[in-house]
């Protein structure tokens, strides 16, 4: 009888990170993994960990323990821009788009450090009509949601694997964060892995392969859309619903 397959290596993985902001511990011990093409959401209330937990994976922060694997290979002391070459994209709470330069600018920027893809310039402009529109203008003459499309956008022009997604409908008018939602799933559609933080329920059930809630630092559920629905008192303690 041949030997059974081993099963691939999860896209990407974190194992038992402990991340302090000074002498406070921001997380816990968090170990994770994400497979290539999953979506996952990333929930909990305000200041348990999340973006944290983001920026950690992100090389933006370091642990003072613990390892983040990409493919396998400990990515743990790398720097953020090696991290996006190996395929990972952030897009962050609140836009983090150049203000003072254009929308053409914004996504140029992106495009230098591309791999190949299907995410081009005129791509992203295809999905995003109202940028195509917007090229001249600077950043901070968008509205919100024009600037959460270009930092969308320009995550996509790198073409990752696996892209972040922190609080992308945060603040937005109802058809704007509709839109948004749109796109997500059109990413997932196209196999690209995403790590979602949102703080939208009803629409993270029904786009999230599985759901990580958050408490202090500490991952207190694991499980998908369905064994969350299957225990509201875990909701309504930890996500108010």
């Amino acid at each position: 009888m041949p030997p059974a397959a081993a099963s691939p290596l999860p896209l990407l993985e974190a194992h038992e990170l402990d991340t302090y902001y000074g002498q406070r511990r921001a997380l816990r011990g968090i170990s994770l993994s994400i497979a290539s093409g999953e979506t996952v959401a990333l929930m909990g209330r305000n200041g348990m960990g999340k973006t944290t937990l983001v920026r950690t994976l992100m090389g933006l922060i370091r642990p003072q323990q613990g390892r983040v694997m990409l493919d396998g290979a400990d990515i743990t002391g790398l720097a953020t821009y090696a991290i996006v070459r190996r395929g990972l994209a952030y897009v962050p709470e609140g836009r983090g788009i150049f203000s003072s330069l254009s929308v053409a600018e914004n996504l140029s920027i992106a495009g230098t450090a591309a791999a190949a893809g299907e995410w081009t310039e005129p791509r992203v402009l295809e999905l995003f009509p109202r940028l195509a529109q917007r090229l001249a203008h600077r950043g901070d003459q968008l509205s919100g949601g024009e600037q959460q499309m270009l930092a969308i956008g320009r995550a996509l022009m790198l073409n990752p694997r696996l892209i972040l997604l922190d609080e992308a409908t945060e603040g937005l008018a109802p058809l704007l964060r509709q839109e948004i939602w749109r796109t997500i799933r059109l990413i997932r559609g196209r196999g690209i892995a995403a790590l979602v933080i949102d703080k939208s329920v009803a629409e993270v059930t029904t786009i999230a392969d599985r759901i990580i809630i958050l408490v202090k630092g500490e991952i207190v559920f694991a499980g998908t859309p369905q064994q969350l629905a299957a225990r509201p008192e875990l909701m309504h303690r930890h996500l108010g619903v």
